[in-house]
């Protein structure tokens, strides 16, 4: 199955983008299912449908021969996934005064829904239901979260999950007697546990660089391009291959009036965005007179916008994360355009190499033949960080 996630800044043109390739896509013969993982849901409304009509069952609903769109309601995902842990958290905050109501309401953590739409992506890939999904992603900072979820998951349920549920099992019976704040029953931990064995493969999914790419979406102006060039960074940081920039809102050269003026001023930025993301291919889409919205129109956006290439090939091909092991040396090879030495700090712990770019952190598992090995040396070759180990044992670094 093919998965193309569409980020980028909000408001720089996410969902037109990802719907206006749902629908060539479907029209091309593909059965595609476009998923909003963005809280707005503005999905049914590129559409040019009632709310109703997705708000209510947070299902998938076809709008078209092949095309499928999907709006997830978090409540409706806690019911189904997040019962024993939902109903813990709101007695906890019920505990500390809050009405019954209020605590429900609050009980809905982040990550919550990032969790849930990783749980429906991949049933529908074990499910084999679709050909392609297509993932109309949140503003940059949230799809940070959304990519990082697996990892951070993984993380706890190895390390602490075991440990803190043999802990509150002994902990449990004193602090009742002690105390009205209620500790999580087994039956929260056996939640996670389900959760979790549900979630098993999606990380292998989403940094399958085969099958699983990024198409950033950007507008010329300064605040967007920034805010692009470090999605670029930390989507290859979480191991995602970034294959194409889509640039959104371009006025054409040569036009008179406000028109020339607004072209005049976004050529800096468009010069800018091809040296920033060279070599990724930068798909230019023309400035619209006014919304595209319904099927017909994204279907001639979507032509346009690809102008006879194939929408769900892979357009641009690199991975993102690579171990090596050459002439006796041990090497991780990682992406990570626009950084520069100094913005990046490596240790490792144990069976893991954690890297850190500004605020967000990557455990990156070893594989079994670089778990004894010590990072000894790390230098850039162009945007690949490249890291060398030794080939023996040695104390952590």
């Amino acid at each position: 199955m093919r998965l193309i996630l569409f980020a980028g800044k909000g408001g720089s043109g996410k969902t037109s983008m990802s719907a206006a390739t749902g629908a060539l896509c479907a029209e091309q013969g593909l059965n595609t299912l476009v998923i909003s993982l963005d809280p707005a849901h503005s999905l049914s409304d590129a559409f040019d449908l009632s709310g109703e009509l997705l708000g209510l069952s947070g299902a998938p609903v076809q709008v078209a021969p092949r095309l499928a769109i999907q709006e997830i309601n978090v409540n409706l995902a806690i019911e189904e996934y997040w019962e024993q842990v939902h109903s813990y958290l709101s007695a906890l905050f019920n505990s500390a005064g809050l009405k019954e109501v209020v605590a429900e309401e609050i009980a809905v953590l982040p990550g919550m829904e990032e969790i849930s739409a990783l749980l429906y992506i991949n049933q529908y890939v074990r499910e084999k239901t679709y050909d392609l999904l297509i993932l109309d992603c949140a503003p940059t900072a949230e799809s940070m979260r959304f990519v990082s979820v697996p990892s951070a998951l993984e993380w706890y349920m190895k390390k602490v999950f075991k440990l803190e549920r043999a802990v509150l099992k002994v902990a449990r019976p004193i602090a009742a007697r002690l105390t009205d704040v209620p500790l999580p029953g087994d039956d929260y931990f056996a939640n996670l546990e389900a959760l979790f064995a549900k979630l098993e493969g999606v990380d292998r999914l989403l940094t399958d660089h085969t099958s699983t790419t990024v198409r950033l979406i950007c507008n010329p102006e300064k605040m967007v391009l920034k805010e692009s060039q470090r999605a670029y960074t930390y989507f290859s940081l979480y191991g995602l291959a970034v294959e194409a920039v889509i640039m959104n809102r371009v006025w054409p050269e040569g036009g008179q009036g406000l028109a020339g003026q607004m072209a005049a001023m976004q050529q800096p930025y468009l010069e800018q965005a091809s040296e920033i993301f060279a070599p990724l291919p930068i798909l230019p889409v023309a400035h619209q007179q006014k919304e595209v919205l319904g099927h017909g129109p994204l279907l001639e956006l979507g032509r346009a916008l690809y102008g006879g290439q194939d929408p769900a090939a892979r357009l641009y091909d690199r991975q993102p994360l690579s171990f090596e092991k050459a002439d006796g040396k041990l090497q991780v090879r990682l992406h990570l355009p626009n950084v520069g030495k100094g913005g990046v700090k490596l240790h490792k712990v144990g069976d893991e190499l954690v890297v850190e770019v500004g605020v967000f952190r990557k455990h990156l598992a070893l594989p079994h033949s670089f778990v004894l090995a010590h990072p000894v040396k790390a230098a850039f070759h162009g945007d690949d960080l490249l890291i060398d180990f030794s080939s023996h044992s040695g104390g952590e670094s």
